[in-house]
């Protein structure tokens, strides 16, 4: 991972937790380019709210789900976002994780020899920019395989070329219906054994899995299964206020695309974690005050990453534009309009009451500028 200590002005990471937010991408409102066509990125406004991101001691976590990988964003676009990302996280000492993934490819017919050859391209470019690589999990590969065997065999490949320690990376159909059945079974138990197989098979080139199966309860087991140094990165944008505190048996660091728009306040909730004592194993900061903290966000969370979960997106860049991090409420692949205009309000109306704008009266300004489009006048 990318990090080379704060830059002057920047809140450090906090200690107990690793903790990545899901950024998403500002799309390029005047560039004239089809729905389908190649993604149109404001890269100044982009990389700007990576730096809002790392400015309150949180990782990136770039070209993921939350950036519409799959949704919008193609490879060449991804491929130049994390190059650009790897360089402005070098000037500022910032922690980042990119995804490697296969969407190069055809959406169907790619065979096993060509999702192994795509994710190798991927994983060497991230490698190569100097970025902890997320080991997306793969449409294609869902495709082609037929059986646990298929996966053990081709992660197997790549985690014994990969150079450092990478995440492996397991989203749930609710995020991407064509994920059913991912690690070669639609039963989950079976697809947990050969998980965690893979990881037991390659001993210190995992260095964390990212769980976004919004069920905390096989979250929670699954953690307490996992070998020695090997992180559980919760992407449970339903359950993170109590995965993050844990128990007496453990916890959750965090990969979350909900901590995009909540990056102050959760960044400062999790320091609440923080040992009063750094070292000490039985200081376990103070949970209560951090679940006091993070629990309210929970029904904004709720609400955003509601069915159909994948078009969170929608609202995690409507609470941008609103919140001053850019000019427009424009997305690559015309995405803004994924989600109904009572939706956006409630959205609104959530954040507002958490406090998660710096301006109200601009927010406030321009959620009556969306309304007013659509023949509304109450925010």
């Amino acid at each position: 991972m990318t990090a080379a200590g704060p830059r002057a002005g920047h809140r450090p990471p906090a200690a107990a937790r690793t903790v990545f937010a899901a950024a998403h991408v500002v799309a390029d409102p005047r560039a004239d380019t089809p729905v389908d066509g190649p993604a149109a990125i404001d890269w100044d406004a982009t990389l700007a709210f990576r730096h809002h991101l790392w400015s309150h001691g949180l990782g990136v976590a770039e070209a993921m789900d939350t950036a519409q990988r799959g949704m919008g964003l193609d490879w060449p676009a991804a491929a130049e976002l994390i190059r650009r990302s790897a360089a402005e996280a070098r000037t500022v000492g910032g922690l980042l994780a990119c995804g490697a993934g296969t969407d190069q490819l055809p959406a169907h017919g790619a065979s096993l020899a060509a999702v192994r050859g795509a994710y190798e391209e991927q994983l060497g470019l991230v490698e190569d920019a100097g970025a902890r690589p997320v080991l997306m999990a793969s449409r294609q590969l869902a495709a082609a395989a037929t059986g646990p065997a298929d996966y053990l065999e081709l992660y197997g490949h790549l985690l014994r070329q990969a150079t450092g320690p990478v995440i492996l990376h397991w989203l749930g159909p609710m995020f991407d219906p064509a994920l059913e059945g991912y690690w070669g079974s639609p039963d989950l138990d079976a697809a947990t054994e050969t998980f965690l197989r893979i990881i037991a098979d390659h001993p210190g080139k995992v260095d964390g899995v990212k769980v976004s199966l919004l069920d905390a309860g096989r979250e929670v087991r699954l953690r307490r299964r996992l070998p020695a140094g090997v992180r559980c990165y919760t992407g449970d944008d339903f359950h993170y206020p109590e995965l993050i505190a844990g128990d007496d048996h453990g916890f959750s660091h965090a990969l979350l695309g909900v901590f995009d728009p909540l990056a102050p306040l959760a960044a400062e909730a999790v320091r609440l974690l923080d040992p009063a004592v750094p070292g000490d194993p039985a200081d376990r900061g103070d949970p209560a005050a951090f679940r006091a903290a993070l629990d309210p966000t929970v029904a904004l969370a709720r609400h955003l990453f509601q069915a159909p979960t994948r078009y969170y997106k929608t609202g995690v860049v409507l609470l941008a534009w609103l919140a001053g991090h850019q000019s427009h409420f424009t997305m690559v692949g015309g995405l803004q309009s994924a989600r109904s205009l009572p939706h956006l309000r409630r959205a609104y109306q959530l954040a507002d009451g958490l406090g998660l704008f710096p301006d109200p009266e601009l927010a406030a300004a321009r959620m009556r500028q969306l309304l007013a489009v659509y023949g509304e006048a109450d925010v």
